[in-house]
């Protein structure tokens, strides 16, 4: 009887501890759960907590550049901490965009993305990031539109001119682009789809040579960025037909959009936004959205986008985020019709 009473009160003892230890674990986390919970909480409501690094995934002094530079100073104010810009050039985008998709996902450290960001994942075989999974969007910043120019000898004078015309000497007109796979390339290659005409593709090294050959008359049309090309169109050394934005430009009020010329939906900006890494807090991300929102407002700064042709249009970061996916499912498309690599 008595190895029997101990044995059932071994027993009950199991069952006790079994049941306490259960009851005891649960508890802890709870406690563990709620204290990560106030610790995330505090943190997310106290962002920022110091400087935010701003990276760059270019070289200094090219667009993004110069528009992450104009946000970062008012918004430095607004967030009361300093936003460090940190250029990070390479590699087509991807040394500068890897670097922010691995860093910790706590807002202080924010990208500046363009709409090349959109088009990477089509252009390489091997991506050390994902553009839509690694990143938190935030908000899209501004769009800047091309414009469609053609050599004066050509003698067109609409895009309804321009697309006859190719289309009665196929594969005998030449334009010329920035580079394989670049924003002027991949802008003539969705304008060549949805006309169906057939043209010959020559790449550059850059926007600076490709336009002194077609300036020469050497190639007879291409893409161009608002302001760069604007000089030469008010100079009569080229001739421009329409713009590649949605709507018309306040710049060039008289110039027709490719959309409203016979191919409805046509767009092919250049746009800048910026992203923090996956996982960022979404109340974090929200106060970065509305910091950059208002920094959007400053004279300065509004100056400077409108000086690049380009204009402000801040969004949500779930507008931003549906925005992004429908880019890179649409330039992608064109990347694989085009058969475009990067150079």
């Amino acid at each position: 009887m008595k190895t029997r009473f101990v044995t059932m009160k071994g027993a009950g003892l199991r069952r006790g501890w079994g049941i306490w230890s259960v009851l005891t674990i649960s508890t802890v986390m709870q406690a563990l759960s709620g204290i990560m919970v106030d610790t995330v909480a505090a943190a997310t409501t106290s962002f920022p907590t110091r400087p935010v690094r701003f990276i760059v995934p270019y070289a200094p002094g090219g667009g993004a550049d110069t528009l992450a530079r104009g946000v970062g100073m008012p918004l430095s104010e607004i967030l009361g901490h300093t936003v460090v810009i940190d250029n990070r050039g390479g590699g087509g985008t991807l040394l500068g965009s890897d670097i922010a998709a691995k860093a910790p996902p706590d807002g202080h450290t924010i990208l500046m993305i363009t709409s090349t960001h959109a088009v990477v994942s089509s252009l390489y075989k091997k991506m050390p990031y994902d553009p839509i999974a690694d990143f938190s969007p935030v908000i899209r910043v501004a769009s800047a539109p091309n414009i469609l120019v053609v050599h004066p000898s050509i003698g067109v004078s609409t895009v309804k001119d321009l697309v006859a015309l190719a289309t009665s000497k196929p594969g005998q007109l030449v334009y010329a682009s920035s580079g394989n796979g670049g924003g002027s390339h991949l802008a003539m290659e969705l304008f060549r789809s949805v006309t169906k005409i057939d043209l010959i593709h020559v790449p550059y090294k850059g926007t600076g040579p490709a336009t002194i050959d077609l300036l020469s008359g050497q190639t007879k049309l291409m893409f161009g960025g608002l302001i760069g090309t604007l000089v030469h169109v008010k100079s009569g050394r080229l001739k421009t037909l329409a713009i590649s934005s949605i709507s018309r430009s306040k710049l060039l009020p008289d110039v027709p959009t490719i959309a409203e010329s016979g191919y409805p939906g046509f767009e092919a900006a250049t746009w800048y936004g910026v992203s923090a890494p996956a996982r960022t807090p979404l109340v974090v991300v929200n106060k970065l959205n509305q910091a950059i929102r208002k920094s959007l407002q400053d004279p300065m700064l509004s100056q400077r986008i409108t000086s690049q042709g380009a204009e402000s249009v801040p969004n949500s970061p779930d507008e931003f985020a549906i925005f992004i996916k429908s880019e890179v499912a649409k330039w992608g498309k064109v990347v694989r019709d085009s058969g475009a690599r990067a150079d």
